[in-house]
């Protein structure tokens, strides 16, 4: 189970995260959703300890992380990690070497979980190419292998699907689905409304820095604040 309780941030006087509380769990995929600029990002880079909050605190698998924290270099290591919009490949590496390239050593092990993503994410042919030589919908595939190799309990995915077409999208959703069956826990960022009804679990809206509205799928049918109406067209 990861727990975030009263997060906040502020940039320059400006609230940017206000008193949000959440849960996320295994084998869940939760969306967050909203207007640009309402802080999602924010939240997503805070609960990943890529930014810290100034207040709060997330609980982990009953390991706690309390802020404002006196301890440098705080993270999350192999637990929580990100998927960004920007995908941030290295361009003078392969593809298999972008996957690699976080991993200490190459054990046996990695070995072995190594085979099984490149499968799972069918990316066999496309190792030996350059990022630039590789589609939008094969570099997302890489970006995300990347991550998945360092076996984290909770991804957070920034709009990964923002840049693709129908087809690429149909296969992100095959993915997302699987990896809810490898108990893996997702936190996605997305404006797709026909996305979220596909692949939610949970939802949270999000306004202005708060989470205004949490739920099921239905909330997009019958939500309960004028917020979530006037941002749904209903």
């Amino acid at each position: 189970m990861f727990i975030a309780n009263n997060i906040s941030k502020q940039i320059n006087n400006k609230i940017i995260l206000d008193n949000i509380s959440l849960e996320l769990k295994k084998g869940e995929i939760t969306i967050l959703f909203g207007s640009s600029g309402c802080g999602k990002t924010s939240l997503c880079r805070s609960l990943a300890l890529l930014d810290y909050p100034d207040s709060g605190n997330i609980n982990i698998d009953n390991k706690q992380y309390m802020f404002p924290s006196n301890q440098k270099n705080l993270h999350l290591p192999d637990k929580v990690n990100m998927v960004f919009q920007q995908l941030f490949l290295w361009p003078h590496l392969t593809n298999e070497e972008n996957i690699k390239l976080a991993l200490n050593k190459f054990s046996s092990h990695k070995k072995k979980l190594f085979t099984h993503l490149i499968k799972l994410l069918s990316i066999e042919n496309i190792l030996t190419q350059y990022p630039n030589e590789s589609s939008v919908g094969q570099k997302q595939r890489i970006a995300i292998a990347r991550v998945l190799i360092l076996e984290p309990k909770f991804i957070f995915l920034d709009e990964i699907t923002s840049a693709l077409d129908i087809v690429q999208i149909n296969n992100i959703t095959k993915l997302l689905i699987q990896l809810k069956k490898e108990n893996i826990g997702m936190l996605l960022i997305t404006h797709d409304l026909h996305f979220i009804e596909q692949v939610a679990d949970r939802i949270l809206f999000m306004n202005n820095g708060k989470i205004v509205e949490s739920g099921g799928k239905e909330l997009l049918i019958n939500p309960k604040t004028k917020l979530l109406k006037d941002f749904l067209y209903l």
